[in-house]
């Protein structure tokens, strides 16, 4: 996938997870199954070094390596590499050296403290500058978490006025009258780009009926947003909703802050996609309890499946 095309993508990019081994260091060969796996449940790309990537506990040299990794593994599957920094320096250096190796783009999110539209408008024409022309860009929207709001106006100006810009990644809570306006806006001429959601595929149905083009999140049962977003695009809403609704107490456990991610590797390591379910420090730990909540969830689970004839894994 190339600079021309990212801004038509579609489907499902996992955000992929970073697997350690249990003494925390980087494991490249469960890299190589993790996107095997990914690729097999039917996705159409992968995003590393997101937040549910651990990204800032790594060194810059890891980040490359682990990079390197999974752009050999994925083949001519499109790659999206998370490349946001404290300062441009370190993201230019990411940016550049994950182009090279071959990935469709890079994704960055907003520095905190941003707080008026001028501000967020410039601190992306800035970044685009920083990176150059040549560099597919992916701005993550995700107030929840960052801090800072992208108002329906920013994100124009932004799309009109940085044409590196290629896809938004959609995490805003509540924000699906902002996909209807932005599709409005193509509608009446604007130029188009990707709108791929997150925030753990919560309001995956919602958003594919107001005109995302799919997702870009994680969530330990990919083929669960494949077939949502297939459905979707099917015309076959109801069916997307029973599968939607049939996954959906589990993939609530996994949007808790922190312990989230701790429950996604778990279940990662379950269905053999990684060897570990080791979190880098610092990170929480499942307990017990939790432990027996997450297989409960996963008994009734695949019992909600069998109700509606879908396949259990």
């Amino acid at each position: 996938m190339s600079f021309k095309t990212i801004n038509t993508a579609r489907g499902v990019f996992v955000i992929a997870v970073t697997p350690f081994t249990q003494d925390g260091a980087l494991d490249l060969d469960s890299t190589d199954r993790m996107v095997d796996f990914y690729r097999a449940r039917g996705a159409t790309g992968l995003t590393i070094l997101g937040m549910m990537g651990e990204a800032p506990k790594m060194t810059q040299a890891e980040a490359q390596t682990f990079t390197a990794r999974v752009l050999k593994a994925a083949g001519d599957m499109p790659v999206i590499v998370g490349v946001s920094a404290p300062g441009f320096a370190a993201m230019r250096e990411l940016g550049h050296a994950s182009m090279e190796l071959g990935a469709a783009g890079v994704m960055i999110a907003p520095t905190p403290g941003l707080r008026t539209d001028d501000q967020v408008f410039g601190y992306y024409r800035n970044a685009a500058d920083e990176l150059g022309r040549d560099i597919p860009i992916v701005v993550q929207d995700y107030p929840l978490a960052l801090g800072v709001t992208f108002s329906t106006p920013v994100l124009g100006r932004i799309i009109e006025e940085i044409p590196q810009v290629a896809m938004l990644k959609h995490e805003d809570w509540p924000g699906l009258a902002k996909i209807t306006a932005l599709r409005k806006a193509e509608a009446a001429g604007r130029r188009r780009i990707a709108i791929l959601t997150g925030n753990g595929a919560m309001f995956l149905p919602e958003e594919m009926a107001r005109g995302a083009d799919g997702a870009m999140t994680g969530f330990a049962y990919p083929e669960m947003m494949v077939e949502v977003c297939d459905l979707m695009n099917a015309g076959k809403p109801d069916d997307a909703r029973d599968l939607f609704d049939a996954y959906l107490p589990y993939a609530r456990f996994e949007q808790q802050p922190g312990l989230g991610l701790a429950a996604r590797k778990y279940v990662l390591a379950k269905r053999g996609a990684i060897a570990s379910a080791t979190a880098r420090r610092p990170a929480p730990a499942l307990s017990k309890e939790d432990i027996a909540e997450i297989e409960l969830l996963l008994t009734r689970q695949s019992r909600a499946l069998e109700r509606i004839g879908a396949a259990v894994d």
